[in-house]
């Protein structure tokens, strides 16, 4: 599924016109991503949790030239899936 499926999908759910629906969809997906920019962890019960990890500096190879590279450390987003969304799965 992607974004374009998740919209109709919303909209045919909630009765909403795709326009709506994909302003509803954008202004979720801007406030998670607004909160994990501050630092901030999203909790949805059920569904799961957004949250920033730092990764430290490490080395690597270029796979290439058999070279070895530092990588440097970075701050990723993470998502862990809830205990509902896990069962719903399986």
């Amino acid at each position: 599924m992607n974004k374009a499926s998740l919209i109709d999908s919303l909209a045919s759910k909630t009765g909403m016109t795709k326009k709506a629906a994909s302003e509803a969809l954008d202004t979720i997906l801007e406030t998670i991503t607004d909160a994990l920019k501050k630092g901030e962890k999203v909790t949805i019960t059920g569904f799961g949790t957004f949250e920033v990890r730092h990764r430290k500096a490490r080395t690597g190879r270029n796979p290439q030239t058999g070279e070895e590279i530092t990588i440097p450390a970075r701050n990723v987003a993470a998502f862990r899936a809830g205990k509902s969304l896990k069962e719903s799965v399986r």
